[in-house]
């Protein structure tokens, strides 16, 4: 059966069905001459995906691709983030002095900017997810750091995956002695005492989010931890995340939340990876400007 089409756009190869249009119109003649061969074979492939929803799709794809990032780089988001919470009332609280968290690697950056303008500790929440055996882009638990290491599982995620004997034992012991790796690289020999975060006022910061699971886990680990009040300071994050986790802290500052998420980095016009050799820096210069303030 015959198709019937009308043209969507200034190339007149480029159709949909005419199920979803009022009107027909054919292409005129001379603007069917002035297609370049390339334009067809191209309006041919996107018609071979044809459908409304994937014209919409390209279309949206095409915007973010366009768009200005809302940020220059990291330490531009810690900049504008600085003045964000500034303006607010987060850093009123009866906790005391506020403490700068950072989520290693990429929240470090953020939050190095926000503690050395605000006068703030800078200390880092570090986190190792367990993935389900054979599918390492779904979490079933996690390891956070502490005084004695946090080990959150998640039951529910657990069920959904049949796990080998001795898996999930195997995989917590692991993922404690990498906690604890991470943490003489970044701070070295140090004293339990120095990250004691009971009763203080947080600022969690990271340099984005698209979902809420590893969020949620680091939140639940603070109030374990004796947290009296939780910030969550980010610079851009999914309205979804922010739906589910906003209960969850006492106030959120986030400086963007776009209607089209897509990726962290698709935010940021310079999106570098941030090493651990960065994190040491950032570390090490912020203990540096701190004993000058004291």
């Amino acid at each position: 059966m015959d198709a019937t089409y009308k043209s969507v756009n200034t190339n007149p190869w480029r159709f949909v069905p005419a199920e979803s249009v009022k009107s027909f119109s054919r292409p005129e003649r001379s603007d069917i001459l002035s297609v370049t061969p390339q334009e067809r074979i191209e309006a041919w492939e996107e018609d071979a995906m044809l459908g409304l929803g994937h014209f919409w799709k390209r279309v949206q794809a095409r915007k973010a691709e366009t768009a200005t990032p809302e940020f220059a780089d990291r330490s531009d988001a810690g900049r504008q983030l600085t003045e964000a919470l500034q303006i607010s009332q987060s850093l009123s609280s009866v906790a005391g002095d506020p403490v700068v968290v950072a989520m290693p690697r990429g929240g470090v950056p953020v939050a190095f900017e926000v503690a050395q303008r605000l006068g703030l500790h800078l200390d880092l929440l570090i986190l190792r997810r367990i993935a389900a055996p054979g599918h390492p882009e779904f979490n079933i638990g996690a390891v956070v750091d502490a005084k004695e290491p946090i080990v959150h599982i998640d039951e529910a995620s657990v069920r959904r995956f049949p796990l080998p004997p001795g898996y999930l034992n195997t995989e917590r012991q692991h993922q404690i002695a990498e906690v604890d790796r991470h943490h003489r690289m970044y701070f070295g020999e140090d004293h339990a005492d120095e990250h004691d975060l009971a009763g203080r006022h947080v600022i969690l910061i990271d340099e984005g989010l698209s979902d809420a699971g590893s969020m949620e886990v680091s939140i639940h680990a603070l109030r374990q931890l004796g947290v009296a009040i939780i910030t969550l300071a980010l610079p851009v994050a999914s309205q979804d995340t922010l739906d589910a986790i906003r209960d969850k802290v006492e106030d959120v500052v986030c400086l963007s939340i776009p209607p089209s998420f897509g990726d962290v980095g698709d935010h940021y016009e310079d999106f570098p990876e941030t090493t651990d050799q960065d994190v040491v820096r950032l570390l090490k210069e912020a203990k540096r400007s701190e004993r000058l303030l004291n």
